[in-house]
Order: structure tokens, then sequence, then C-alpha cells
């Protein structure tokens, strides 16, 4: 349809020039893609486009990003009482910013965010709701969204998830993330009232009690944490459930670190096709990632920029190093309490330079998340210990102690790791310190009661919301 061009060309239009993007005009054309797909049974080539953005090649890519880089600056330095500070201080000119001279900008850390909040809210801009980290890695940051934010994310979430079938009307998709999670809660019922996907919002709540509703509702997607997906796993097999119990054909995680042992398990089980690993946090929406099938994490260019810079340096990191993870969400897809270099301390691996060959490979990408800086283990000047492989390994125990607790420190360049009984029960300490040395990890084991477990590490599994009754009703289209 010739309406359906036009709204086409507005919006790419909008994001070549980073322009407000008119919400309804996406709303509406999230409308025209659902009614191809119920008459052709696909979106179509132009449609498809739109996942891209303007982003065709290399080149293209460092000129988009110096443009919202540049656009996303000057907005800062007029309207952002704490990043003008910042900026003045680098003694920049954001006129002629590039991806270069962004390191003079220093990075912006969840401490700034804690203790001068007020300093992030731009001039601007009403605030209209507020949401919070969830606390799991320290103090919670509050972060305030305007009302066109709130608008602006959930359709472009909805029109991305439709172009990939990701959201069907015929779905039912089970929310099982913690409440605090305002935006992320929100945003999911917005893209799924836009997809005329059915809801169904019931938090971290007794697995039982979600594993009922998944069989009972005939949920097809599910989304929640890696954590909470091991309890439902380790529940369902407690039970007896099976494949032929669920109908998921996706769920979606996000938040914590899958290992390979939990992700084949939770297919087995669950009967379900796609797991669906994915980046995303709080402080930095809308920008997100998605990891491929070949385990790179791919972060999306359109709505932000990001950077892996050395954890010793704060420059670039090299090909084969490890570093953490730096994004800036572009104006105007972010309004009202933007960061600017905001240092996620997610740490990732810089892959090697060379083309990529997987699906996503117009998309830069770097390792999926290894763990928090703060987590990592140093056994000598060039051995260091990622969380993401102490999970790995304890997960692939054969007594199937997920989701993993632990606590893990280095001294004498050996890992000091303490396990609840559990994990090691009709195993043993001496195959189990075989088990870790295979994995290439050479540990001291110290084993305590399984009371103790939920100390050893904070997951967000732990962030259980009681309920009176296990009964909900369906929210949707």
């Amino acid at each position: 349809m010739f309406e359906t061009g036009v709204r086409q060309f507005r919006m790419a239009m909008s994001m070549v020039w980073g322009r407000r993007i008119d919400t309804r005009n996406i709303g509406r054309l999230v409308d025209d893609v659902l009614a191809t797909l119920a008459e052709f049974g696909e979106p179509g080539a132009d449609a498809q486009e739109l996942l891209g953005g303007p982003l065709a090649d290399p080149k293209a890519q460092q000129e988009f990003a110096t443009r919202g880089l540049r656009r996303t600056a000057r907005r800062l330095a007029t309207a952002s009482p704490f990043y003008a500070r910042r900026l003045a201080a680098a003694d920049v000119d954001l006129a002629k910013l590039d991806l270069a001279g962004l390191r003079a900008i220093p990075v912006t850390t969840k401490q700034d965010l804690v203790e001068r909040p007020g300093d992030f809210l731009c001039t601007d801009v009403a605030a209209y709701l507020t949401t919070r980290t969830t606390g799991t890695t320290g103090r919670p940051a509050e972060i305030w969204l305007s009302r066109y934010e709130m608008e602006l994310w959930p359709a472009l979430g909805a029109l991305g998830s439709v172009l990939r079938e990701d959201l069907r009307p015929s779905d039912i998709m089970q929310v099982n993330v913690s409440s605090q999670a305002t935006a992320a809660v929100h945003l999911t019922a917005a893209s799924c009232r836009l997809a005329r996907t059915g809801c169904r919002l019931l938090g971290v709540m007794a697995p039982d009690s979600a594993l009922d509703s998944l069989a009972e509702s005939g949920a097809t997607l599910l989304f929640t944490y890696p954590s909470y997906l091991a309890e439902l796993v380790t529940s369902a097999r407690r039970r007896g459930m099976g494949p032929d119990d669920f109908k998921l054909r996706c769920v979606n995680l996000g938040g914590e670190v899958l290992s390979p042992s939990l992700d084949q398990a939770a297919r087995q089980t669950l009967g379900v096709p796609q797991i669906e690993d994915s980046f995303s946090m709080t402080e930095v929406i809308p920008v997100t990632g998605r990891t491929c099938s070949q385990s790179h994490l791919h972060i999306d260019l359109n709505s932000g920029h990001t950077e892996l810079i050395d954890l010793e340096t704060g420059e670039p990191a090299a090909p084969g190093a490890l570093g953490t993870v730096v994004i800036t969400p572009y104006f105007p897809y972010r309004d009202c309490m933007p960061v600017f270099r905001y240092d996620t301390r997610d740490v990732a691996r810089r892959l090697p330079d060379g083309p990529l060959s997987c699906e996503a490979s117009g998309i830069p990408a770097i390792s999926q998340i290894l763990g928090k800086a703060d987590s990592l283990l140093r056994l000598g000047p060039a051995d260091v210990i990622t969380p993401r492989q102490l999970i790995d390994a304890i997960e692939a125990l054969p007594t199937s102690p997920w989701p993993a607790r632990y606590r893990a420190t280095a001294h004498g360049g050996r890992i000091q790791l303490t396990l609840p009984a559990a994990a090691i029960t009709d195993y043993g300490e001496a195959a189990a310190r075989r088990h870790f040395a295979e994995a290439g990890l050479d540990v001291d084991l110290t084993i305590v009661s399984d009371d103790q477990a939920t100390s050893l590490r904070h997951t967000r599994s732990d962030l259980r919301e009681a309920t009176f009754n296990t009964q909900h009703a369906l929210v949707g289209a």
C-alpha cells in the first residue's frame, strides 16, 4: 500500500536524521506488518529492511554513529546538568566529536547515577515514570522515563518482533521477571498489546505455580531470567513434567549468564526449540543485544553506540582481550534521564579481527557477556577467571546444581571455591575437583550446608514475590 510506504519512509528518515519518531506512525506500521503477514505469510523485503536501518556497510555505520554521538552530546550539554559539567570539563568540540575523540570524555558509572540522580534529569522533558535496577549487583539505581520514551520503546520493540515473528497474534507470553523492573514489565506488556499477543504477567513467583501456569494457559513464549529458568527446569523434573506438558516455542532470557548445560536441559525438559539469550540493561534502554548461533553478541546499532574498553587502560580492547561494555544511547531514543558512555561493568572479549560468518554478520559483535568486572578472579598477570567459566563448570556437574550457588576468591594463584553440599551429593569432592580441573579450573573446595546456598551467590530468581492465590487472568488483545 502507498500509505505503508510513506510510513516506512517517515520512520527511516527519522532514524537517519535523529529526529523524534512519531510513535503512532510506528504503531500503524505494526498493524501494516500484521495485515501483510495474515494475507501473504511474510512481511516483504521492504519491511525487513527496517530491522537493519540505514547501516549497510562499516563506513555507513561509522558515519551514523558519529552523527548520533554529536547530536546526543550537543543536547546533553544544554539539557543535562551532569553532562553539561562533564562535557565542559572534557573540553571537546562537540561539533567535531568523532569516535576517536569520544575517549576524552570519562565514562559514567552506576555510582554516579546512585549518588546524583537529579543531575541526570534533562531540563527540557517532563519525567513520567520511574524504574529501578534490581539491586542484585549492588545498591539499585533509579531511572526516570518520559511519556514519549514509554510509547516509543514498545512500539519499536513490537515492530521488530512482528517482523522477525518473535511475537504473533496467536502467542501467549508468560512473563516471570521481577515487578521491580517496572520498565521491562511495562515495555513487554505494551509490545504484546501492539502485536496483539496475549501477555500473562506473573513476576518471580513460586516455580511450581509458574509451571502450572505454563501448562494450563498454553503459553507459547516465556520471558524470564536464566536463574529462574533453572528453578523451573529443576521443579519440572522433580514433578515428572516433560515436553508434552508445554506448548512453548521460544524462551527469552536476559540479565544473567546462561550456561550450555542449562540451555540443553531447558530445551529437553520444556520441549522448547528456541532459547534467545539477549542483552539488556535498565540504564541503557532501549539498546539491546541478541546472541547469534555462533555465540556472538550483536548489540543494536540504531539506538546507541557500543564500545569495548580495556579494563586497565580505558582504551579500546585489543583483539582477544577482555573489556567492559560501554554504551551511549542516542537521542531521540533517550530523552528524560539519558547516559553517555555508560560503563555497564559487563565484561566481554573482543573477537579476532576479520569478517564474521554468522547470520548477523552485518552487525559488529563481541563475545557473550562473561560476567561483571568486579567478579573477575585474577590468579596471575595473564590468568583471569570469569564468572561465566565458573557458572558453566558448576552447572555442568552431574548433580545439576541449578542455578549455580557459589562463592569464589583467588588466593595463591588458585581458586577458593565454596559450594553447597547438594552440588556434589553422591559425587564427592575428589570427583568434583577432577571435574573442575577438566574445565581448566584449579580449585580448592569448601563445602557448606545447603541452607547457606542462597547466601553464596545472589541471583534474580531470589527476587521472589508472594501472592494469595495462583490463578491469574490473561491480559491481551
